[in-house]
């Protein structure tokens, strides 16, 4: 069972069985909703997630919906039912705890941004290194 919450804790899930799969995608739509470079995806059967709240629903495509916490704003699911019938596609770092399950693919990578190539080269900081 994996569970997890969006910021504010408006929102709360729990998703029961096996995922799917786990994957990192960077797509420009996710890139867009989300303000990052990538997001983690975990797919569910849609009856294996049971949700807690109230969810605002926003029509990011045709057939996409993307569910979000309307009090923080946080992403939260995304559904397709004709690219992805009977599932719901879970932002992975939502999760009560994200390194339960680690992600096995990048997708979308055809609209990867260059610069994510190289990330492992940039220097590290343990915290914010200050000005």
């Amino acid at each position: 069972m994996l569970s997890g919450r969006c910021h504010c804790g408006a929102i709360h899930y729990v998703a029961t069985g096996e995922a799917a799969h786990h994957a990192l995608c960077h797509c420009e739509d996710c890139r867009r909703s989300a303000g990052a470079p990538m997001v983690g995806w975990i797919a569910f059967r849609t009856e294996q997630v049971t949700i807690s709240g109230d969810p605002v629903t926003y029509a990011s495509s045709e057939h996409g919906r993307r569910l979000f916490c309307g009090t923080c704003g946080t992403g939260l699911f995304y559904t397709n039912p004709v690219a992805l019938p009977g599932i719901i596609d879970i932002q992975s770092c939502t999760l009560d705890d994200p390194e339960s399950v680690a992600p096995g693919a990048h997708i979308q990578v055809a609209e990867r941004l260059a610069w994510m190539a190289d990330l492992a080269s940039l220097p590290e900081f343990a915290r914010y290194p200050g000005m």
